[in-house]
């Protein structure tokens, strides 16, 4: 079973989704993942999504304090981080920017 630091020291991007089954806005955030998962490269961007209460202790260390919170990392290294939705477009926009 791969670890948290082995899914994200990776060779592609990860987009870490931390969310939890009873939030709204995390409901409405996951077809948004699932469409952008669609358009951007399967070999070069992961996604991954992380309940934060089957995963409190992960959380916690992570510094998650709400949700949904999106975490992207690049090489293992957290690049960029929001906590709150996050439209397609500006999701794609940012994928991009980082596989330039």
């Amino acid at each position: 079973m791969s670890t948290f630091n082995d899914l994200i020291r990776s060779k592609e991007l990860v987009l870490v989704d931390f969310s939890a089954e009873w939030c709204g806005p995390c409901k409405m955030q996951a077809p948004i993942l699932k469409e952008l998962a669609s358009q951007v490269p399967a070999d070069k961007v992961k996604i991954i999504k992380i309940d934060v209460d089957r995963n409190q202790e992960l959380a916690a260390r992570m510094n998650i304090s709400g949700v949904p919170t999106l975490v992207l990392y690049k090489n293992g290294q957290q690049v960029w981080r929001q906590s709150g939705m996050m439209p397609l477009h500006g999701l794609k926009q940012l994928i991009n920017s980082y596989l330039n």
